[in-house]
Parts: structure tokens; sequence; C-alpha cells
């Protein structure tokens, strides 16, 4: 079966780096479309960043333009987030997620998260 599972959160103070890894198993990893998501205390779900098969396509959510990277290792099956310039309200439990490459609509599989809270 699908599994995602993501790895790398933990506190950390503002201003400080971080990068979330997430390794993708029972998939064909390159004909998938991965993204990021991310779930604040109280709040729903929102978008963080998505990375298309070959990796040539990203998008970001405004919040995290410029701060936030998102990349692919196809040969690993793993999708990392490299987080810089941390803020706090990036606090969240921050899942990745896939989907058919060409789909429209909505991700397919989700990892369990991994929570990242930063301190000010």
């Amino acid at each position: 079966q699908v599994q995602l599972v993501e790895s790398g959160g933990g506190l950390v103070q503002a201003g400080d780096s971080l990068r979330l890894s997430c390794a993708a198993s029972g998939l064909t990893f390159s004909s998938y479309t991965m993204g990021w998501f991310r779930q604040a205390p109280g709040k729903e779900r929102e978008f963080v960043a998505a990375i298309n098969w070959s990796g040539g396509s990203t998008s970001y959510a405004d919040s995290v333009k410029g701060r936030f990277t998102i990349s692919r290792d196809n040969a690993k099956s793993t999708v990392y987030l490299q987080m810089n310039s941390l803020k706090p309200e990036d606090t969240a439990v921050y899942y990745c997620a896939a989907k058919r490459a060409g789909a429209v609509g909505g991700y397919d599989y989700w990892g369990q998260g991994t929570q990242v809270p930063v301190s000010s």
C-alpha cells in the first residue's frame, strides 16, 4: 500500500532553518505530483508548496514564497521542504501529499504529519 512518511520536524526558534523530508513507498514516485500542506492549531489545513513529477515546476503559497523551497529526488522517492527564516506563524503540523501527475483535483495520499513549533 502507499505510504508517505514525513520526518525532520521539531522545535526551532524564529529565524532558524529546518528541512523536512517525506519518503514515499508503494507508488511510482516519478509519476506523482508532490505537495506540502500544513495545519496550525485551530486553523484549517492550507497549501504550502507543490512540485511536479520531474521537479521542473514548483508553486508556493504567498506566505512562504522566498523562504521555503520544495525539491524532490526521484531516485530516493523522497520530497523535501527546506524552510528558512522560520517565523512563529509557521508553527503547524506539516503534511506531505501525492497525486497522479496531471490529475485535476485533490491529493490522493497523505502522510501522518510532522510537527514544527517555532518559538519567538
